[in-house]
C-alpha cells in the first residue's frame, strides 16, 4: 500500500509538473489567466478610431502579454491562451452559420451583385483582451461588420471622376447657353450622357473601394482585437443576363466615342483646310493687287512731278513694246478723223 501510495504520489506531482510547463512559438503570444481572471496593466487601449460612444463600450484593459520563449512554469489552477499574431487570409464569403459563394450587395440604381474577395488580417498583440474575452466569435464579428460597411458602401457609391465630368459638362452647357441658370434641356442631356452605370463604376474604382473600407474599419482593433492589414475585392458580378446587357451598352458607348472622335477630327481637318484655303487666296489677290497699287503710284508721281505732257509721254512710251507684241491694231474712226 505504502508503494501504491507513493507510485499514485509520483504520478500525479508529474504530471502536475508537466502540465504545468509550456512553450510559446515565435508567431504566438500567451496570455494566461488564474481562476478566469487575467492580469490587466490598467491603461485602456488605443481608441483613436472610434466614436466617443463607442469609446465607452469598448473601453477593454492591457493584459500581461507572454512572449515566444520557453518553457514556462504555471499553477495548476492557471490557463494559458495562445493566439497566433500572423497575417492570415480569410475568404470574404467565409460565415460559420451558413454556406455561401458570393456576397450579395445592391447598387445605387437597384442592380443586385454579387461580390467576392479575401480579407488580410492578424490579431492585434497589444488588443488581447477584446478578442480573447470580449466577444465569443470575434472574427465573425469582424467580417458581419465589414460586409455590412462594404453594402453600404457600394449602395451608395458614385463615381468621383464622373462627378467632375458631370459638372464640366453642366459648366459647359451653361456657357454656351450664356446665362447662368442654363437650359433645362440641355442639362438633362448632360447628365443622361455623363452618369455611368454604377456597376461600371464600382468595377473602374476597386482599389478607391478597397482603400475605403480599409479606412473604415481601422477600428476593428479596438472593438474586436483584430487589425485588418488589406481588403481585397476582386470581384464585382452583376447576373448574366444584366451583364450581357451591359456588355452590349459599353460597346455601344465605346462606339458612339469612336464615332463621335472621328468626326470631330474630320471637322477639325475641315476647317483647317478652309482656313489654309482662305490664307491662299488672300495671298493670291494680294500678289495681283500689288502690282496695280505700284503702278498707280508711279503714274500719280509722273503726273505730280512732270504734269499731264510727261504722263501722256510715259504712256506713249510704255504702248511702244506692246505694239512690237501685237498682230492687229483695231483703231475707232474717231481717232483718225482726229487725225485727218
Amino acid at each position: 500500500m505504502v508503494g501504491l501510495m507513493m507510485g499514485v504520489g509520483f504520478y500525479a506531482v508529474l504530471k502536475v509538473l508537466v502540465g504545468c510547463l509550456y512553450t510559446v512559438r515565435p508567431d504566438q503570444r500567451a496570455v494566461v489567466t488564474t481562476f478566469g481572471a487575467v492580469k490587466r496593466l490598467g491603461a485602456g487601449s488605443d481608441g483613436q478610431a472610434l466614436s466617443d460612444d463607442e469609446r465607452e463600450r469598448y473601453e477593454y484593459p492591457q493584459v500581461e502579454v507572454i512572449g515566444p520563449g520557453g518553457p514556462y512554469f504555471k499553477l495548476p489552477w492557471q490557463r494559458v491562451h495562445k493566439v497566433s499574431v500572423a497575417t492570415q487570409t480569410v475568404d470574404l464569403t467565409w460565415d460559420p452559420s451558413k454556406a455561401q459563394s458570393t456576397i450579395e450587395a445592391v447598387t445605387k440604381d437597384n442592380l443586385t451583385t454579387g461580390v467576392n474577395g479575401q480579407i488580410r488580417y492578424r490579431i492585434s498583440e497589444n488588443n488581447l483582451y477584446p478578442y480573447l474575452f470580449g466577444v465569443e466569435s470575434p472574427l465573425e464579428h469582424v467580417m458581419g461588420y465589414f460586409v455590412s460597411v462594404l453594402r453600404e458602401r457600394i449602395a451608395n457609391f458614385v463615381d468621383p471622376k464622373g462627378q467632375s465630368l458631370l459638372a464640366d459638362a453642366v459648366a459647359e452647357t451653361e456657357a454656351i447657353a450664356g446665362t447662368g441658370d442654363g437650359d433645362l434641356e440641355s442639362k438633362s442631356s448632360a447628365v443622361e450622357l455623363s452618369e455611368g452605370v454604377s456597376i461600371n463604376d464600382l468595377r473602374k474604382n476597386l482599389p478607391l473601394l478597397n482603400q475605403y473600407m480599409e479606412e473604415q474599419c481601422r477600428s476593428t482593433t479596438a472593438r474586436y482585437g483584430i487589425e485588418l492589414d488589406a481588403a481585397l475585392i476582386t470581384e464585382i458580378d452583376p447576373p448574366a443576363e444584366v451583364d450581357r446587357a451591359l456588355s452590349a451598352i459599353n460597346s455601344t458607348r465605346n462606339q458612339v466615342a469612336a464615332d463621335i472622335s472621328t468626326a470631330r477630327a474630320d471637322s477639325e481637318q475641315q476647317i483647317t483646310m478652309s482656313a489654309r484655303a482662305v490664307e491662299i487666296a488672300t495671298n493670291n489677290a494680294q500678289a495681283e493687287v500689288a502690282p496695280l497699287h505700284e503702278l498707280a503710284g508711279t503714274l500719280i508721281s509722273i503726273k505730280s512731278e512732270g504734269g499731264s505732257d510727261c504722263l501722256k509721254a510715259y504712256l506713249r512710251n510704255l504702248r511702244v513694246p506692246l505694239f512690237k507684241r501685237t498682230e492687229r491694231i483695231y483703231q475707232t474712226e474717231s481717232k483718225i478723223e482726229g487725225k485727218a
